[in-house]
């Protein structure tokens, strides 16, 4: 049984209806952030669906040491608190450094652990500690079955408001790819599990001094996550993508974004439905360590 928790006002796991994870890639400015704040959480409230705005203070693992970053710790977290007062969303981002941890919790409803950094054990600790929900990204080299050590980890701490996050595995050079297999893996760690699809097609690298995308694909690929089980959805979403300071290149066009929820949404409605009344149904169990 998938554990069931709050974040925010959001009711995540078992039963829960489908939720989403939205917002650019970075804090590009306050102006552009509240925007983009705005627009997404007023397209969630008008389609019911429970929303969390996510937007990084610092992108500290860029390609090119010339790339934007952000704003840092405190204007960043400063943006992330007005965004959480004004519109009354539960905030997400990520930390790069256990000294961020704490100042990051004191604002933000949800700690993320980046995928490069899914095993630093320091990390996952002090997030676990910070009272704060927990959401891991699957390591792109790690097999789903291997993040559940980094879960422990941060259960260790007692906190059990813990979400895994599938975001592609290394499928040879400057590609992802996306095993369908790993949600249902993922699943019986007993958390809820998020399809992170943006970054799944992430080509990482593949413009040079920066990595490129295939956006073409992102409702084909979100679809296939809502409807394999995923508890939440997570996108990154830019009203100008090739304008974007950040993952333009894989990121979804803001006007795409409410048709899509609403289609996801629907899907979601209909996966619990029959997951509802498949409950008693025992699954065979995943063999130790394999697909």
């Amino acid at each position: 049984m998938t554990h069931r928790f709050q974040i925010g006002g959001l009711t995540v796991g078992a039963g829960a209806p489908l939720f989403l994870v939205a917002g650019p890639c970075v804090i590009e400015t306050e102006r552009h952030a509240m925007k983009m704040a705005e627009r997404l959480g007023r397209a969630c409230r008008d389609l019911r669906v429970p929303y969390i705005f996510k937007a990084s203070y610092d992108k500290a693992n860029r390609t090119s040491v010339a790339a934007f970053r952000g704003p840092g710790l405190k204007k960043g977290l400063d943006i992330l608190a007005r965004i959480k007062r004004e519109f009354g969303v539960p905030v997400l981002t990520d930390v790069h450094e256990v000294a961020h941890v704490a100042p990051a919790a004191e604002v933000c409803d949800v700690i993320q652990i980046p995928a490069f950094l899914s095993r630093q054990t320091d990390l996952l600790l002090e997030a676990g500690r910070s009272g704060a929900a927990v959401n891991i990204k699957k390591g792109q080299f790690l097999a789903p079955w291997d993040l559940r050590y980094a879960v422990e980890k941060v259960a260790s701490t007692g906190n059990r408001r813990i979400l895994v996050t599938e975001r592609g595995t290394t499928f040879g050079y400057n590609n992802l790819v996306v095993d369908m297999r790993g949600l249902a893996v993922m699943k019986d760690f007993g958390y809820p599990v998020v399809l992170d699809v943006t970054h799944s097609l992430q080509l990482p690298g593949g413009e040079g001094r920066r990595s490129g995308g295939q956006p073409q694909f992102i409702e084909t690929l979100a679809r296939a996550g809502v409807a394999a089980g995923a508890d939440g959805i997570f996108m990154e979403v830019h009203d100008h993508p090739a304008r974007a300071l950040s993952d333009g290149p894989n990121a979804l066009d803001l006007k795409l974004f409410r048709p899509l929820v609403s289609r996801l949404r629907d899907l979601g409605a209909l996966v619990r439905k029959f997951r509802d009344s498949s409950a008693g149904h025992t699954r065979r169990p995943w063999p130790k360590g394999r697909v």
